[in-house]
Formats: C-alpha cells, structure tokens, sequence
C-alpha cells in the first residue's frame, strides 16, 4: 500500500492492514488518527445478537468476553502500528499480542451496543510498542489495558 491512507478507515482498509477474518475480524471502523503530537486512534466495533460468541456467552444473557473486548483493542493497537509504520514509508507486517497489563472491565457490553475504542501509543521499543488502550459504549468506559505488540515485517 503506498499511496496515502484516509482518516477514516472502512472495513476493505482494515482487512488489507490486518490478518484476521470473521469471526475474529474486531474492528469494523477507523473514525480517526493521528501520529502526531502523539500517535492515537479511534476505532469502532459494531457489536450485534449474531456475534458467534452469544449463544454460548451465555444463552440466556449474552454479554460479549472480556477476552475479546480486549482482541478488539489489541486490533486496533495494530491498525495503528500499521498507519505510524506506512507514514514512514515502511511495510506493514504483522503485529502478535505479547501482554497485557493492568486489565480492568467496567460494566458488560450486550448486542446493540457500539464499541468505541481508543488506542494511543505509549512508547516504541526495539520494533514493540506500548498502548493504553480504552473501550466506552455510550459514553461510559467498559474496558481499559495497557497492551504490548511486538511487530514482525518483511521490510
């Protein structure tokens, strides 16, 4: 991909940057980013009954896992390295989860609910970045973590 990427990034974009497909494919849109003063994004994940956790998480009540609230952020951690990378002219490669820390979950996230997620980049080392990462619905903070990618590229 080399030509320049749009604020707002759709779905199409997004499957380019990242590897996973449904059911695993957590972000649906990119709202905005910015790499400068600081580098930060806004994402979006449309959470709908037929999501194919639901049945099981849990029948009678289906609220989405933590687990994957915290997959959606780290997505979004890897749109983000993907754009600061392609601003520098670099290949995107692939970004692995390495941990998590400081994972805290305030209230459930149910069908009809949209995730809003904000992801910013604490620091960069040795090509493994920091994020402190939010996810609100409504408003209202349903999930924070500070996550640790580690990048891998072919360039």
């Amino acid at each position: 991909m080399t030509d320049i990427i749009p604020e707002t990034i759709d779905i199409g974009r997004i499957m380019e940057m990242l590897p996973h497909r449904y059911p695993f494919q957590l972000v649906d849109r990119v709202l905005s980013y910015e790499l400068e003063p600081e580098r930060k994004l806004t994402a979006i994940k449309n959470v709908t009954i037929n999501e194919p956790f639901f049945p099981g998480h849990f029948p009678d009540n289906p609220i989405m896992p933590g687990v994957l609230i915290i997959e959606a952020m780290a997505q979004a951690c890897g749109v983000l390295a993907f754009v600061s990378r392609a601003a520098e002219n670099k290949q995107g490669g692939l970004y692995y989860l390495v941990k998590i820390d400081k994972a805290r979950f305030n209230r459930t996230v149910v069908p009809g609910d949209q995730l809003l997620m904000e992801v910013r980049q604490q620091r960069m080392m040795r090509n493994m970045g920091l994020y402190q990462c939010e996810a609100r619905v409504d408003g209202e903070r349903v999930a924070t973590a500070e996550i640790l990618c580690a990048g891998r590229s072919d360039s």
